[in-house]
């Protein structure tokens, strides 16, 4: 009853005081300037977009040759026997990079709010090379005995710590470049590295077991696209060193930008990187991120990494056959994938998401049962079923993601968020299935691990907020012309009164 009456009260001081209630509102939620909004360079953003996604792809390409060499690695570095044992113990080396992945987000992310994502990029790109090439030259289990896996693992541990700056880093990079209506259209382009990068160490592992038969590939093919990972990382640095920083880190670092324009008062100002602060002040929406990513993940690496296992181990294929079978699957996807990022700037991110998260859940047991169908035709259907469901979060995810968190501290929550989630869900989804295969014995598996992961999927897109068109928290508006900014600050002007 008081608490009616002391509203009933506000409103009478409203109405008798309008003008004071006017000023001490417009005091505390100022209108933008015109200075205060961004007008991008469209030549400058996609300069920053090709060169965080040739990077990416770069990345990946690296990570992705292990992934498919991982029957051969088990052969090369852990004692013969028992092959389940040999490709247990290769997925296992595959999940230890994960493990590390947490700790580089949280040296690189925070270094990244502070110093600036540009120089942390680089940074990621060197290391990553370096552990590439040097898994091309390490001896074999036969050559060295117990120091080849413990090399193996030293040098994916590299791998891992470097990749847990990528991420968050390219996507940050790319959503703080991008104008705020067409975030999803650009962001789409990080994923389409992703593709291309597994798409183009899939295709090299293809041609040289082709080329060169299976004692080949045993004896030194193997080494082949570990060894051409250190060029390429040449290539990706140098388009990474070439680029400015961001505009939102810029104007977040420029102490003038504060003082300029009371329009720009709730856009932050310092680059504290803190991690005690991203887990003390956006310990919720970290968890929903954590959510996200690795519904996100175990569908993602479950069908880019783990399926040519699959399909020749669990399936009898030809693993020539299955790496042909994705790479006809990625290539559909990389053509498509730019479209469903404008259809999240279009109608949101949040029902492009749940419609893949939907699609999971619904067609994973469909999927399944086309591909041990056997047949050509039956496998390709099955997994473009997979693969489109997968394309609705690949399309939207590099946007949605970088969005949840401010300015201040988006790449440090960001790569904290999204590697603790891989680490746990992501990188260990082979190693799972494999073993979750052998222990009962039912080679559906993986449809039931990613209806499982839809589910959890669905609740988080649920929870979250829709964040197309919108500006990034912590930053100012982000426009495409001169003329759409005229009209932003136009809008929030007071309508004239005669």
């Amino acid at each position: 009853m008081a608490a009616n009456e002391e509203i009933a009260a506000d409103a009478e001081a409203v109405k008798r005081h309008r003008n004071l209630f006017r000023a001490v509102k417009r005091r505390k939620n100022p209108p933008l300037r015109r200075t205060d909004i961004t007008v991008t360079d469209e030549a400058a953003v996609k300069r920053a977009v090709k060169a965080a996604s040739l990077g990416n792809a770069m990345e990946w390409f690296d990570f992705g040759i292990y992934s498919y060499l991982a029957v051969t690695i088990g052969h090369v570095f852990f004692p013969s026997g028992n092959d389940t044992v040999q490709l247990v113990s290769s997925f296992a080396t595959f999940a230890v990079s994960f493990l590390v992945r947490p700790v580089g987000g949280m040296v690189f992310g925070p270094m990244g709010d502070k110093i600036g994502r540009k120089k942390v990029l680089a940074l990621t790109m060197i290391m990553m090379a370096i552990g590439t090439l040097a898994i091309g030259l390490i001896p074999s289990y036969a050559t060295i005995g117990f120091w080849a896996p413990v090399l193996l693992i030293f040098f994916r541990l590299v791998q891992g710590f470097s990749t847990g700056g990528e991420y968050g880093g390219a996507s940050t990079f790319i959503a703080e470049y991008a104008p705020d209506k067409r975030r999803g259209f650009f962001g789409s382009f990080l994923e389409m590295g992703t593709l291309a990068g597994y798409t183009g160490a899939a295709g090299l592992v293809l041609i040289l077991n082709s080329a060169l038969g299976s004692d080949a590939m045993d004896s030194w093919g193997w080494r082949v696209p570990f060894l051409v990972a250190g060029p390429l990382g040449l290539v990706g640095l140098y388009l990474r060193l070439k680029l400015d920083e961001t505009p939102a880190f810029q104007k977040m670092e420029d102490a003038t930008y504060h003082s300029a324009s009371e329009g720009a008062s709730a856009v932050e100002t310092t680059a504290k990187g803190d991690l005690a602060k991203i887990f003390r002040d956006h310990w919720q929406t970290l968890i929903l991120c954590i959510a996200l990513v690795g519904a996100y993940n175990i569908t993602d690496y479950m069908l880019l990494s783990y399926m040519p296992t699959y399909l020749s181990d669990e399936l009898g294929y030809d693993d020539s056959h299955g790496l042909l079978i994705l790479i006809g699957t990625m290539i559909v996807l990389m053509l498509i994938i730019t479209q469903v990022g404008k259809l999240s700037d279009r109608f949101g991110r949040k029902p492009l998401l749940m419609t893949g998260m939907v699609s999971f859940l619904v067609l994973s047991i469909p999927a399944f049962l086309l591909i041990k169908q056997g047949s050509l035709v039956a496998v390709s259907a099955g997994m473009l079923l997979l693969g489109l469901s997968l394309l609705c979060l690949l399309g939207t995810m590099s946007a949605t993601l970088p969005a949840l968190f401010p300015t201040s501290v988006r790449y440090g929550s960001l790569s904290v968020g999204y590697n603790l989630s891989a680490s746990l869900f992501g990188g260990t989804a082979p190693l799972v299935i494999t073993s979750l295969i052998s222990v009962t014995g039912t080679d559906m598996i993986p449809a039931y691990y990613s209806m499982a992961a839809a589910v959890v999927g669905v609740i988080a897109v649920a929870c979250m907020k829709e964040t197309a068109q919108q500006p990034l928290t912590g930053s100012p508006p982000s426009v495409e012309t001169k003329e759409e900014a005229a009209e932003m600050v136009e809008s929030q002007s007071p309508s004239p009164r005669f």
